[in-house]
């Protein structure tokens, strides 16, 4: 009976850690590079780890909507279990984080493009909307942001008095505002203006600026401040 033909059973130059040293990790396709996370296949189907790659990025359409894939999504891949997800889960928070590297405390804001690329990684595994709060110095400095709220499936909750709790806290002296919207629509919603109103009006009572308020789609964002809505707040 024929068994698992595993990948150190390959050509050397075909294997994804021999190849990865010898030529660079560039030059590995999306299942090499899944397949080192891996390790191993499925024993019970036959199937290599480059196999059981291909049938991840085939589930899930592409390595974005596989960085999104729950435990129990993951789990449901044959040869997948808890140990696997837990390592995929894990490379891909990772490079959400390197990418978070493009904007640190004590870096200015100049521009929403900016925002948008700092955090738009941030967001690909979200299927809800996510509320930050980008508290900023005098100098418009990047002091910490601060998760405000994680909401339903369409809308995230916010309230005011959670916001500037966090501001007057860190005694911020401007504040900038991001969300996403998961249907990588970015479009403000109505919703979305109201709550910008209320926000900048709040602001205004407390002495802090509200600079902007970011909404993140897939590839694109879409800027309050630039929109006007925060000069008619």
């Amino acid at each position: 009976m024929t068994g698992l033909r595993r990948i150190k059973d390959w050509p050397e130059g075909d294997r994804p850690r021999e190849k990865l040293l010898q030529r660079g990790s560039d030059t590995l396709s999306d299942a090499e590079l899944l397949a080192l996370i891996l390790r191993t296949g499925d024993a019970s189907s036959k199937t290599s780890a480059v196999d059981q790659a291909r049938t991840l990025l085939n589930r899930f359409d592409n390595l974005p909507q596989l960085a999104k894939a729950t435990t129990t999504e993951l789990c449901t891949i044959p040869g997948i279990g808890p140990a696997k997800s837990a390592e995929l889960q894990a490379v891909f928070e990772l490079a959400r984080r390197l990418s978070d590297h493009a904007l640190m405390p004590g870096s200015a804001f100049t521009h929403a493009d900016a925002v948008f690329k700092r955090y738009r990684n941030r967001f690909l595994h979200h299927n809800r909307e996510v509320f930050l709060a980008l508290l900023l110095d005098a100098k418009n400095r990047l002091l910490r942001d601060v998760r405000i709220s994680e909401g339903s499936l369409t809308a995230s909750i916010v309230h005011p008095r959670e916001v500037f709790s966090a501001v007057v806290r860190e005694s911020a002296a401007a504040v900038l505002f991001v969300h996403n919207h998961p249907s990588g629509d970015p479009t403000p919603s109505p919703e979305d203006i109201q709550i910008t109103k209320r926000l900048v009006a709040a602001g205004e009572l407390l002495g802090v600026r509200v600079l902007d308020h970011i909404v993140i789609g897939h590839d694109s964002y879409a800027s309050l401040a630039d929109l006007g809505y925060l000069e008619s707040a």
